[in-house]
């Protein structure tokens, strides 16, 4: 059987619900998964093998209820095969493709990588709602999601970023789904090959220059030598943060409605300073900022050194400005005068 068939039908359906009425509470709690989508739904499709196989995948699970989403970035040589092996795998199926065309390049200083995937996530949202689709569905697989943990690890990443990437989220008013983040590559790949179905390996895959391929290169072939079982235990991890992170930003939001958005400051200094870092960074993420380690510390000291109405604070986050107006803290993109 497919395993990305096994993987969506886990994903969609607690066991308990699949093989037993009868359930504990607890057990109903342990093994929740999200709803069902109403239909149709669609998929983004790559071309490559992860993709392919959620596409035969949904193709099955949802008969005549798929629709097929491949975004055509231009920016590689086989961009245009990519698309007509698309093109073939859906005629195969009898699914719909709608082939969508992304201007993805990056102004000066920006991440490539990173304009690619906001402009891929716009598209893919603006033509499922076209569609009449109810969500997306996203093939990356155990082995992404450990290359996501240890790319965060690399950086010094929080709980946030250990959490690595969600089963569900939602992106420019459509929702996400991620039904393979417990399947390993290699097993996806080995039953299409078995199925003899078509699939493209992206080239820039193997380009060792970006951190994620040197990761999936070197760092991967050793830790299956070392630890077998290692895309299960990292998937435990990361859900393990996800949870505390869910903990975290339900408290961030109870404090948030004590101190106030913006914050008054004579609130926060009330807090421990893990409540207070906790609670502006989820008041700065609501403004669409994201501060550094060192600016959320820097934040905290001038937070606890407003003892007198003539401290200003000035600290730029992203594209804003954290400011000081009267006993409050606020956030713009171009500073104000402090009161």
């Amino acid at each position: 059987m497919n395993p990305a068939l096994t993987a969506l039908r886990s994903f969609f359906e607690p066991a308990a619900e699949r093989h037993s009425s009868l359930s504990t509470p607890r057990t109903n709690w342990r093994r929740s998964r999200p709803k069902v989508p109403s239909l149709p739904v669609a998929v983004a499709y790559s071309g490559g093998a992860d993709s392919t196989a959620l596409l035969i995948a949904a193709a099955a699970f949802w008969p005549g209820q798929v629709r097929a989403l491949h975004v055509h970035h231009g920016l590689q040589a086989a961009a245009d095969q990519f698309a007509e092996t698309c093109a073939s795998v859906c005629e195969a199926l009898g699914v719909p493709l709608s082939v969508l065309r992304v201007d993805a390049r990056h102004a000066p200083g920006d991440s490539p990588e990173d304009a690619a995937r906001l402009a891929r996530y716009a598209a893919l949202a603006t033509a499922a709602a076209e569609q009449g689709a109810s969500a997306v569905l996203l093939g990356q697989h155990a082995d992404d999601q450990v290359e996501t943990l240890l790319l965060a690890l690399s950086r010094g990443a929080g709980l946030p970023g250990l959490a690595s990437m969600a089963g569900r989220f939602e992106r420019n008013g459509m929702v996400f789904f991620r039904p393979l983040l417990q399947t390993p590559a290699g097993v996806l790949r080995s039953w299409l090959v078995g199925q003899n179905v078509a699939f493209m390996d992206d080239p820039t895959n193997t380009d060792e220059r970006f951190t994620r391929n040197r990761i999936r290169a070197r760092l991967l072939p050793a830790l299956a030598g070392a630890f077998p079982q290692f895309r299960e235990t990292f998937a435990r991890s990361a859900r393990h943060a996800a949870q505390a992170q869910a903990v975290l930003s339900e408290v961030a939001q109870m404090d948030l409605d004590v101190v106030g958005s913006p914050p008054e400051i004579r609130c926060l200094q009330g807090f421990s300073v893990a409540r207070q870092a906790n609670v502006l960074r989820y008041w700065l993420q609501k403004e669409n900022a994201t501060p550094s380690a060192a600016q959320l510390d820097e934040l905290l000291d001038q937070v606890a050194a407003c003892t007198t109405r003539g401290h200003r604070i000035r600290i730029k986050v992203g594209t804003g400005y954290i400011t000081r107006h009267g006993d409050k803290l606020a956030f713009g993109q171009e500073p104000a005068a402090p009161a």
